[in-house]
Formats: C-alpha cells, structure tokens, sequence
C-alpha cells in the first residue's frame, strides 16, 4: 500500500546504469481496487513481457480498519490487493518461463485463513490474527498460482523474508508489541539487514530451480520445511500449503475483487 512515491535507492539506479536496464518507479495503493485496475492497465499498456512477478508490498498489525472497497485492512492489502494485481498482469508473462514470488512471513503461523469471517464481523479483531490470515494466504495463492500456471512455465512460491529493520512496524502499539513478545516467549529473534531480507526472494525469483521451488515456501534462500511445532520460527504449517484451501480461497478472492481469471 502506498503513501508516498520514492526514487528508486542509489545503488538500484548506479546498477542500472551500468547496464542497459532502466528502473521504472509507479505508485499503486493496494487497499483500492480501483487504483490496481488502474495501475495494472498502464502497465499492460505500457510493457508486453514480464519475466518475474514480486509480490512484495504489504501492512503488519494494523489497527482494526477497512481498505477503499470495505475489506479488513490486512486481508485487503496484503492478499486481495495482490490477488488482483498479479492475476491482471499474469498475460504479461505468457510466452516464455516466468516466476511469480508472493512475501508472506512467519506471522503465517498466527492463523489459517477464515473465508467466511474475513473482516472480523464473527470474531474480536486481533491485530497479529488479522496478519497471520493474510500471510497464510499470500502462501496459499502461491500453490493455487503454481498449480494453474505450470504447465505454461509461469511457476509461483512463497517467501519469507525474515525479520527486517523497516518501516513495515510502523503500526505496532506498545500493546501490540506486548502481544507479540508473549507470543514469542524465549524465542531469540535474528535481524537481517535489507539485502539480506531480499535475499530469498531473488534467489526464488531467478536462481532456485523452478521445480523446486513451485507452490513451496522458501526461507533463507531455501525451500522450507514443513512443521508442526507451534513455537517454531522456522519451517510452514502445513495448513498454509493445503491445495484445497488454496482453490477454495482463489474463488472466495474472485467473488470479493469482482473479476474472475482464467486456469
């Protein structure tokens, strides 16, 4: 969700020059679905291949709060604003081998998703619940993607990133950072820098074998094993990878957004 356009950071646009790519720099708010219709078909209109999809923007425990089209503001942002995206830009990559990397995170751990509660109207707001339904199904999007999209080449995972100094905990209150320092209990937390934090991502994008790394999710440029163990800050849980869910939420998403995209 974007608040405000940047310039692309130094060392991106040294590297660009320094060869013959170019760096582009659009603004698109995730919590409007006009504004990724928007978006997305300026970008068709402008390009007409894509190789790598990042699916990378994103809120974490939020207050509670509604996007533009009246979602839950994590569910919106981080799983319905990207369902749009990536679906109306998917043409762009027919033609030739293509990945598509969706963030999730750790906090996918917090909660499965809950298709018929999506905005909390069933339940108490829980800001890191809210998070963790929609890092879950960032992941889940990512099997379904994979699965619709193999046998044309365009192959989807997950990733997560690990925990980064950004400004993604700009909404973490005193309470929340309460809640989520109990949740964590002894845990010890390892930091990454940036670079660092895009690591797995790249290595997902361009390096790991597609075979490998398709409708999986990948952590320190690896494909993730699967755990049961609650606590566990590493691995996925197995709900997270269950293509059932995974096809059941591509048709709740296609009933929110209002569009339908094919196989």
């Amino acid at each position: 969700m974007s608040s405000r356009v940047r310039a692309p950071p130094k060392p991106v646009r040294a590297a660009a020059a320094s060869t013959s790519a170019t760096v582009e720099l659009r603004e698109v708010d995730l919590a409007s679905l006009a504004s990724v219709r928007a978006f997305t078909d300026a970008v068709r209109n402008d390009h007409d291949r894509f190789d790598v999809i990042m699916a990378n923007a994103g809120v974490m425990a939020t207050p509670e709060g509604r996007t533009a089209d009246g979602f839950e503001t994590q569910f919106g942002t981080n799983h319905l604003g990207h369902f749009l995206l990536v679906n109306r830009l998917r043409p762009l990559l027919a033609g030739g081998p293509a990945r598509i990397v969706n963030l999730s995170s750790a906090g996918h751990r917090f909660s499965d998703v809950v298709l018929d509660d999506i905005n909390f109207e069933q339940s108490p707001y829980d800001p890191w619940q809210a998070y963790g339904r929609s890092k879950t199904a960032n992941i889940l999007f990512a099997v379904e993607l994979d699965r619709r999209g193999r046998a044309a080449g365009q192959r989807a995972c997950a990733v997560h990133p690990g925990t980064i100094h950004t400004e993604l905990a700009r909404h973490m209150t005193h309470d929340v950072l309460t809640a989520l320092a109990d949740s964590l209990a002894d845990q010890q937390t390892t930091w990454k820098s940036i670079p660092q934090g895009a690591a797995t991502s790249v290595w997902a994008g361009f390096v790991a074998d597609a075979d490998a790394i398709g409708g999986r999710y990948c952590q320190d440029c690896s494909v993730a094993p699967m755990t049961d163990v609650p606590g566990s800050r590493s691995g996925v849980f197995a709900y997270a990878l269950d293509p059932e869910t995974a096809q059941a939420l591509w048709t709740r998403s296609e009933e929110l957004v209002g569009e339908t995209f094919p196989t």
